[in-house]
């Protein structure tokens, strides 16, 4: 049976294999993330408006946004929470084959989720006017993208892809 200890005890097409998944991923990632931010989400009021709309908002308003129908919060819930799952299970899953800390591991392999169901659970209740859920959602939202680009930069890391062989 072959014992994997660390990713980096792997043959080179599969540490190619991981390290482009892992790099196009973050793109990925990092791009909506930019979104996120194009779409004024990162601050609190900036969320509220982005699900709830702005057109109570009697100051000058710059883009008039309308508050999500039920089928646009409900698709939007439901294809993030898959997609970013089955991201979180590969990412948490090459991290748990990294020389890393167990504790940080373990963390880093399920954080994620937690964040996620508190991210998007919270856009919905957000949604249902439970307008404190704002903070909880961009605090888990920053969150998981710190346990991302962390678990990125452990995998590549541990990927030894461009050290120099002695």
């Amino acid at each position: 049976m072959l014992k994997i200890n660390s990713l980096s005890d792997l043959s080179k097409e599969l540490k190619y294999l991981i390290a482009t998944f892992v790099i196009v991923t973050s793109i990925g990632f990092l791009s909506s993330v930019a979104f996120v931010d194009y779409s004024n989400s990162t601050t609190p009021d900036g969320l509220v408006e982005q699900y709830n709309g702005n057109e109570s908002i009697e100051d000058d308003i710059e883009v008039m946004k309308f508050k999500k129908s039920e089928r646009e919060i409900l698709t939007i819930i439901h294809s993030h929470i898959l997609s970013m799952s089955v991201i979180f299970f590969l990412m948490g899953l090459l991290v748990c084959f990294t020389n890393t800390n167990i504790k940080l591991k373990l963390f880093l392999a399920i954080e994620p989720f937690v964040s996620i169901l508190l991210t998007f659970g919270g856009i919905y209740l957000l949604w249902l006017d439970l307008l404190w859920f704002k903070y909880v959602v961009i605090f888990s939202g920053i969150l998981m993208t710190l346990s991302f680009l962390l678990s990125a930069f452990l995998i590549l890391k541990d990927l030894k892809l461009f050290q120099p062989k002695i």
